[in-house]
């Protein structure tokens, strides 16, 4: 039996691009407070592989979970799901 890995995705903004072939990626989420029930909205930024710099600062990304690319790199971008305007 053929084993399956979902890999984890998710949609963020790209924040920075001075980097070669590398774009900081800040994604935003919504998480109930424990004690006041109030949504609360948490950023995390993640280094993302950009093979061949198409990114820019302001686009949204589809970014996927990888294997190790460097000290701080896990993540590859995907796909482009809307382009800054």
């Amino acid at each position: 039996m053929e084993k399956r890995f979902l890999r984890r995705q998710m949609v963020g903004t790209v924040v920075s691009e001075k980097m070669d072939k590398t774009v900081i990626v800040l994604v935003e989420r919504l998480v109930k407070h424990k004690l006041y029930q109030k949504y609360v909205r948490r950023r995390s930024k993640f280094a993302a592989h950009d093979e061949n710099n198409v990114s820019r600062v302001g686009d949204k990304v589809l970014i996927t979970q990888s294997r190790p690319l460097s000290k701080t790199k896990r993540w590859r971008v995907s796909k482009i799901v809307e382009k800054a305007v």
